[in-house]
């Protein structure tokens, strides 16, 4: 979800070695003396949204986290630190004291307050907004009254102003990791000027938002083009090395790739699948890889009756030789994913799904026979995001193995399909990625799986599973909030409403006019480290 959630790309996976750092290395672009009058070009995919509470995809997301500053961020240990918080504080893990760091403007000179981060998660938690991270304000007391057609309420009565620096949350029950929550993207702030009305947003402000961060608006969104930032130099944080990010939108990664070889694009931050074996070759050591959280599936439409049956999405499961297509698609530079988190995350085990992970064409004929499984099969993906020769392959194993029909269908953009999916149209199997928001078990749990999750777009409900995670989620210690979030992964196994395929490694690129570059578990470029060469 920063970090962050749907990602729109081919995610390539977690290097088997767990104790790489969470950045790499960032190669070099050359001997060149830097120029801080310089803007980088880095590709992104149509961001769905840009309004915090709105934007749980990875291409929006990594936008947000040019124009916003975070309450906390993670060290490389995915340890929680203040950023534009002084403090974040709590003896009972139920009611949370924010104190937050004097001299915080957003870009149109309004200070920073307390009201700034209220305002903005009231209009994110209040349900007619139709917000996509609504969800993760659940905890905060008061949530309930804000939800339905004609909610009792229009603000979270868990949130109150001490002063104009210091903000409380109290939450409906105890969670000892709200802290790490709060470096995700829904959490940042919303200046007066984003409202037209208390709780109604301005027309317009999506197009040119208004943040605190480090970089500002250069003119508005320019749908399928580009989105421009400019260094703001009224920031009270580090400042970035660089004038200013360019955004620039792709439709194919292919064509992100050729950009970055020819110095025309400075970052691509997914290599194609087609040109991961000549990267080296092609980049030397601007080719980049390091660790990520990302982890690739396959969703079901459980909402529909012919995907309705667990059997039949085990079936399917077994029919796919994920080994194959890692070496035939990825050449071996994925790790195919048998458990639904990533090995980043305290807590994660090996093959959770057990027997529905294993390769085994002739009992998942059998299984597919016997529980009723469809004739014709179709696996949607968005087609900016270079996932079809995977697709085509799953699609040709799915085919001589479970002797069906079966086709792939490329939606546009990733935000076509994100639609289409919401609506509950029809879309057969469709192709998700998920980059975790905050380093926890519970959130590839929770805004996946449990029944009112953000991003539960396949319509799985299981009170058992909703129980655990909130049993999980009250825990008094870390230790005892795992067990309990393991105990219902065990039921995702046991239903498997999506299949998991491959965790993710970064694999990007850069030009020879760039250094520095550097990219988080979370899929974005650390825009404050990047570097313009001479």
């Amino acid at each position: 979800m920063r970090v962050r959630r749907l990602a729109a790309w081919t995610a390539l996976p977690l290097a088997a070695t767990l104790g790489l750092a969470a950045c790499g290395s960032g190669g070099d672009g050359g001997s060149g003396e830097s120029d801080p009058n310089a803007a980088v070009r880095i590709e992104i995919a149509e961001p769905q949204h840009l309004v915090p509470t709105n934007t749980n995809e990875t291409s929006g997301s990594q936008v947000l986290s040019a124009l916003f500053s975070p309450l906390v961020d993670y060290d490389e240990a995915n340890r929680p630190h203040e950023v534009a918080a002084e403090s974040v504080t709590s003896s009972d893990n139920t009611v949370w004291t924010v104190k937050l760091k004097d001299g915080y403007t957003f870009h149109n000179g309004e200070k920073v307050t307390a009201e700034s981060y209220i305002d903005a998660w009231n209009y994110g938690a209040y349900a007619p907004n139709g917000q996509n991270s609504s969800y993760f304000f659940e905890k905060i007391a008061g949530y309930d009254d804000l939800q339905g057609e004609q909610p009792k309420a229009k603000t979270l009565t868990g949130l109150k102003k001490v002063d104009d620096l210091t903000f409380t949350v109290t939450l409906s029950q105890p969670y000892s990791e709200f802290r790490t929550m709060l470096g995700y993207t829904a959490f940042y702030p919303l200046p007066k000027a984003a409202f037209s009305a208390p709780g109604v947003l301005a027309e317009g402000y999506e197009q040119a938002p208004i943040g605190q961060g480090a970089f500002r608006m250069k003119g508005s969104w320019q749908h399928d083009a580009k989105v421009e930032v400019e260094k703001y130099d009224a920031f009270p944080g580090q400042q970035p090395k660089v004038a200013g990010v360019e955004f620039r939108i792709y439709q194919q990664p292919t064509a992100a790739y050729a950009d970055v070889l020819s110095d025309n694009l400075d970052v691509i931050k997914t290599i194609p699948t087609e040109n991961l074996s000549t990267a080296g070759t092609d980049l030397g050591d601007r080719f980049q890889q390091s660790s990520a959280s990302s982890l690739q599936v396959l969703a079901f439409p459980t909402f529909q009756k012919e995907f309705s049956n667990p059997e039949v999405r085990k079936a399917i499961s077994m029919a796919i030789d994920r080994d194959e297509i890692t070496r035939s698609i990825f050449k071996d530079s994925q790790q195919p994913a048998r458990s639904f988190v990533s090995p980043v995350v305290a807590g994660y085990r090996e093959d959770t799904i057990g027997a529905a992970g294993e390769f085994d064409p002739a009992k998942a004929k059998a299984m597919y026979e016997a529980a009723g499984g469809p004739k014709k099969i179709e696996l949607s993906y968005n087609g900016d995001g270079g996932h079809k020769d995977w697709i085509d392959a799953t699609c040709n194993q799915l085919k001589a193995n479970l002797g069906v029909e079966c086709v792939g269908t490329a939606e546009p953009k990733f935000a076509d399909l994100l639609t289409k999916v919401t609506a509950k149209q029809p879309v057969g199997l469709f192709r998700m990625g998920w980059v975790m928001d905050y380093p926890s078990m519970e959130n590839y749990l929770g805004p996946l799986y449990s029944s009112n999750g953000s991003s539960n777009y396949y319509g799985y409900s299981n009170p058992e599973f909703d129980k655990l995670l909130a049993e999980g989620a009250t825990a008094p210690t870390e230790d005892e909030a795992v067990k309990k979030y393991q105990a219902a992964e065990d039921l995702l196994a046991e239903d498997m409403p999506v299949i998991p395929l491959r965790y993710g490694q970064n694999n990007f690129g850069h030009s020879t006019k760039v250094k520095n570059v550097e990219m988080d578990l979370f899929d974005r470029i650390d825009l404050l480290k990047i570097e313009a060469v001479k």
